[in-house]
């Protein structure tokens, strides 16, 4: 069974580019982001390595840490980086982990269990590493993703569903589809319009089950 929404993320023991991590004890109290990827040196994921990069700051603003995991070892992962950095014109300085033995992929059912690596392999042996994940302070799953390899990552919605989710996490609301900060919230059908009023203030009935309010500041 994989993994799944709410569920508390595999804490785990890897190496990584930058030094040996436990992965709980890394993420501390912050919101953490798992992004993973088939192979060093490909075209698509240089592009996405370096979008991370130049999100840098915005990363930080939130309190969220970005961590890249890939089966290659952490000696490419260095050289990688030079590529990396050199296409995003920004520093990486996030860890990328060192998964030789599919342990972290398995764990996060990122390939089927019996997967393996062959002598010689490609990309495409590993493709199904691809994918996302969103962890919050409580180290559960707050969202997942999986990308082919033909298709690049959208960091900007990466960036946007991580709002999201500060958004509704304590505040008791909702985002609407294609949601922005700042933009108004959903108040979600099981609080009561007398609930709803102690606690919003005023709010827009649009149907009896979707009512808007402005975003919590």
């Amino acid at each position: 069974m994989g993994l799944r929404i709410n569920d508390v993320v595999p804490n785990f023991t890897a190496d990584t580019d930058q030094g040996e991590i436990t992965f709980h004890d890394w993420i501390g109290d912050s919101w953490a982001i798992l992004f993973s990827h088939p192979k060093d040196f490909t075209p698509v994921c240089t592009t996405e390595f370096s979008a991370v990069a130049q999100l840098s700051e915005e990363w930080a603003k939130r309190g969220t840490k970005v961590i890249g995991v890939s089966v290659d070892g952490v000696e490419d992962h260095k050289k990688w980086k030079g590529d990396i950095e050199k296409y995003g014109n920004a520093a990486a300085g996030f860890p990328i982990i060192a998964d030789e033995g599919l342990a972290v992929s398995k764990a996060f059912d990122m390939l089927p269990a019996e997967a393996y690596l062959p002598d010689g392999r490609t990309p495409a042996d590993s493709a199904t590493v691809r994918s996302v994940f969103i962890i919050g302070p409580d180290k559960q799953l707050k969202l997942s993703m999986t990308y082919p390899m033909s298709v690049g990552r959208n960091f900007a919605e990466i960036l946007r569903a991580l709002d999201g989710l500060q958004m509704s996490t304590g505040n008791g609301v909702a985002t609407p589809a294609n949601w922005m900060p700042g933009e108004d919230v959903i108040i979600p059908p099981t609080v009561s319009n007398e609930d709803a009023t102690a606690k919003f203030g005023t709010f827009e009935t649009i149907f009896p089950y979707l009512r808007k309010t402005k975003a919590p500041e």
